[in-house]
């Protein structure tokens, strides 16, 4: 397993590198801070090309490119173009430290429950709940994030205060605190982080429910199964130890793909909520011009999918020895 987990970081090294080319090319013909002073017809043409200069941007483009990636294997992820020369790593981190909350809430969340339904439709099949979860699932994946986001701000934002009389709402609709919070706030925070970990999640509970009801059948009816079953076994135990477990693995590999979609949803959804992390950071980056921002938020997600993928790879070994001995 070692030796396994050593070749693949190996192999995403050059695959790194080659997102960081096309990043860092693209970053410097969409995200250029000049290209909008260009338009006025007042700014002289020898002050842009010296702004330009100030900015770093005069150079050769391959040549910024080994200078930045130097920088960036050292830690230094450069300075913001547009935020008063603000160091980035300061920005990124604070952004990610945000989105990381938000993901984790909704990827525990959205397995636990994909589990559950899948599991409950599994065993109870025919049944009023596996009919409901049927046709929950297949509504969850047919929703857009972005238009779920809008219903869940307008529905239980809004509409539930009003119905309820509740000044200011219980589920906020945009930002991390409250206006003029002072300081550090629980229940402040954990209000402000269920629409939106309900807008990102929802679709994947969906999702794993419907495939978790189908591994489990299909470990159901397998034979180690009615082997169990032949041993006296309780119906519970061979369910849960001998079925669930080993349904699981399909779950957890679709769960190491849903993460760059849960990166993406990340962009939709935090610019809905206005919620301050890194998909909106992408956008507000992208769209300011800041590419040193843009480049670092770029190079930090790509690892971090890549390092899902390979934690759901490593989990296989755990849930199945047997995958585990053949990648000993």
């Amino acid at each position: 397993m070692a030796r396994y987990v050593l070749t693949r970081l190996a192999t995403t090294i050059p695959i790194l590198l080659a997102i960081s080319i096309a990043v860092f090319w693209g970053a410097n013909h969409v995200a250029d801070p000049t290209v909008s002073l260009t338009l006025n017809p007042r700014i002289a043409p020898e002050d842009l090309a010296a702004y330009r200069e100030h900015l770093g941007l005069g150079e050769p483009l391959i040549g910024r490119y080994w200078q930045w990636l130097g920088n960036f294997v050292q830690g230094d992820l450069g300075t913001s173009l547009v935020q008063n020369g603000a160091e980035v790593w300061p920005i990124v981190r604070t952004a990610m430290a945000n989105t990381l909350v938000l993901i984790v809430i909704a990827a525990i969340g959205s397995l636990a429950l994909g589990i559950a339904i899948g599991t409950v439709s599994a065993v109870r099949r025919g049944s009023f709940l596996e009919n409901a979860a049927t046709t929950g699932s297949f509504l969850g994946i047919s929703i857009p994030p972005f238009w779920l986001g809008l219903m869940l701000q307008l529905f239980l934002g809004l509409y539930l205060a009003n119905w309820l009389g509740v000044t200011p709402p219980l589920l906020p609709t945009a930002g991390l605190y409250s206006p003029g919070q002072q300081g550090f706030d629980l229940v402040d925070r954990l209000r402000h982080l269920v629409l939106p970990a309900m807008a990102l999640s929802l679709q994947l509970v969906a999702v794993y429910s419907r495939y978790m009801r189908a591994s489990l059948l299909d470990v159901m009816s397998s034979d180690h199964i009615r082997a169990a079953r032949g041993r006296g076994l309780p119906e519970r135990t061979v369910v849960v130890r001998h079925g669930v477990r080993n349904a699981l693995i399909p779950v957890s590999t679709q769960a190491a793909t849903d993460a760059g979609q849960l990166v993406g949803g990340l962009i939709v959804t935090e610019q809905v909520f206005q919620y301050p992390g890194m998909g909106r950071l992408f956008v507000d980056a992208m769209l300011g011009g800041d590419y040193p921002v843009l480049l670092a938020a770029v190079m930090i997600t790509a690892a971090a999918v890549f390092l899902v993928n390979l934690a759901a790879d490593v989990s296989y070994g755990v849930l199945d020895p047997r995958i585990r001995r053949g990648t000993g």
